[in-house]
């Protein structure tokens, strides 16, 4: 190191950066390149000791050496960096060389399980795949028009407040409080006969035992001519049981949707077995799912006209009826994040649903 009570001299500033030149590329190990910075650049270090002798120097000395000892400065501060970032990118490749993995070893005893939701998604899939479905989707985030307006739920009607909309800040997009817009945006971009299923996240803001912010849903549209009350019955009839796999009793009970008329809620039989549910037997009757012939209003929103199209619509929760099949006493459990839930309540991923080896 250079003794401070003697005045740098301009050979003697090319030697040093000669010198740390060489040490710093010469360090395999990233403690001592930051040791040999601090030596060099610290406070106390060789160069920071080098600059306060320009207190001593004359002008224009200053003026010569001023400028060089910055800019040996700078050089070995930028030696230092690049050692830094090529040491760092070679532990970087040590660790990914002997971190790797072998993809087509057998995966062992523990193996990961699919959620109860994406299966029964799957599982209703195939049924109405069966039926002639195919499934559509849509964005997470609407406008109105098509979350509201155009599924005959006018600025200002009542039923909008029911819906607990979560609205983004600029007030003119929501989170989709249901998945019938994907209806909206088929009718509008696809001409009849249609025969669609929307599944999809969507949000309310509540929660509960059997509520939760974000929730699944599963809605089905039919638009074509002469399509019947009859259609929609047979059609509903058909998938609660094959989705529950036994004979399941229904009934039908009027109810309001503004964008359905007439409108329904359809109901099956159950009984309570201790704290298990059982579907198709007994004498009470749950509510599972809402539907109904699409209003005039609707089609016409989506320029169809009423007098030579009809249709049928239908809505219902995934994550419920996830809970009714398969005994979940608790909604927000699918949202907990808990491996042993999971573990209980979870699907093998290596095995699809099927009509004809079974859907679950």
């Amino acid at each position: 190191m250079s003794d401070p009570q003697t005045l740098p001299q301009a050979a003697d500033i090319d030697a040093i950066r000669d010198r740390l030149d060489g040490e710093i590329a010469a360090i395999s190990d990233l403690r001592a390149l930051d040791d040999l910075r601090v030596a060099a650049l610290g406070k106390k270090g060789e160069i920071s000791l080098m600059m306060r002798s320009l207190g001593k120097m004359s002008v224009d000395e200053k003026k010569v050496m001023g400028p060089a000892l910055n800019g040996l400065k700078s050089d070995v501060a930028a030696l230092v960096e690049a050692r830094k970032t090529a040491l760092e990118d070679a532990a970087l490749d040590a660790a990914l060389a002997s971190e790797t993995m072998d993809m087509s070893l057998p995966v062992g005893r523990k193996t990961g399980t699919l959620h109860p939701v994406p299966q029964v998604m799957e599982e209703m899939a195939v049924i109405f795949s069966d039926m002639g479905f195919s499934v559509a989707e849509g964005p997470d985030i609407e406008d109105d028009f098509h979350n509201f307006t155009a599924l005959n739920f006018p600025p200002g009607h009542p039923a909008r407040d029911m819906h607990d909309t979560f609205f983004l800040e600029d007030g003119e997009k929501v989170l989709r409080t249901h998945t019938s817009p994907v209806q909206i945006r088929i009718m509008m971009s696809e001409k009849p006969p249609l025969r669609i299923i929307a599944p999809g996240r969507t949000y309310r803001s509540d929660s509960d035992q059997t509520h939760t912010p974000m929730f699944h849903q599963v809605e089905g549209l039919v638009i074509g001519e002469d399509i019947h009350m009859g259609h929609l019955k047979g059609c509903l009839m058909d998938f609660v049981s094959a989705f529950f796999e036994t004979d399941v009793d229904v009934r039908f009970r009027p109810h309001h949707f503004p964008f359905t008329e007439p409108s329904a809620e359809m109901d099956v039989r159950y009984e309570r077995d201790g704290a298990a549910i059982k579907i198709g037997t007994g004498e009470s009757w749950m509510e599972i799912l809402g539907c109904g012939m699409v209003h005039p209003n609707v089609l016409r929103a989506c320029n169809l006209d009423p007098d030579v199209y009809q249709g049928f619509a239908f809505g219902m929760g995934v994550d419920r009826l996830a809970m009714l099949k398969y005994g979940m006493p608790d909604l927000r459990d699918m949202f907990a994040g808990d491996p042993r839930w999971l573990g209980h309540y979870g699907f093998s991923p290596l095995v699809q649903a099927s009509l004809e080896s079974g859907l679950s």
